[in-house]
């Protein structure tokens, strides 16, 4: 069944296979596709802390959102599928601000990331209502007071968040033109 399935990548970002998205995760995990969404209103981002059952980084605080296509699936329209399931709203305005990100990291249990992951930007359609499952906590900050905060204790944020922050440009990266 292709709903749980995240799609593998090899080495050079071609699809190469599937697997079960709940076991892909683990201390040798396969580089596979995912995506991460920063969810912006008015100056503020929605930041989010991981439920404090997730298998990876659990009680982290992090961008809004992540997730995985689905084998065939548009990115995109992943995008949209976890923000209803995962926050409880639509996104709108969506649009990709680095195509080409890529992490590796390896959590306090020895759980690793190992994604192709394009960053989105999106405007919240309505007010978050979070699944608790994935999200403990949120809160709207100011982008400004959170790209300090990264820039000065990034071991305080998931590390895919501390290095897409690193990765984007300033001083407003999510300006439509830049």
């Amino acid at each position: 069944m292709s709903d749980d399935l995240v799609v593998l990548a090899d080495a050079d970002g071609r699809p190469c296979g599937t697997a079960d998205r709940l076991t892909v995760h683990t201390t040798d995990t396969p580089l596979h596709f995912a995506f991460s969404c920063h969810v912006v209103e008015q100056g503020r981002i929605l930041m989010t802390r991981r439920a404090l059952g997730k298998r990876t980084w659990p009680g982290v605080w992090t961008n809004s959102y992540c997730g995985h296509p689905r084998p065939g699936e548009a990115v995109e329209d992943a995008v949209r599928r976890y923000a209803r399931r995962e926050l409880g709203f639509d996104v709108a305005d969506l649009r990709c601000v680095l195509l080409d990100f890529r992490y590796r990291a390896v959590d306090a249990s020895g759980v690793v990331e190992n994604e192709i992951c394009p960053v989105f930007v999106a405007r919240p359609v309505g007010d978050p209502v979070p699944d608790p499952e994935e999200v403990a906590e949120h809160v709207w900050a100011d982008v400004e007071d959170v790209w300090k905060m990264v820039e000065r204790t990034p071991w305080a944020v998931s590390p895919w968040f501390s290095d897409q922050v690193a990765s984007m440009p300033g001083p407003d990266p999510y300006r439509a033109d830049g």
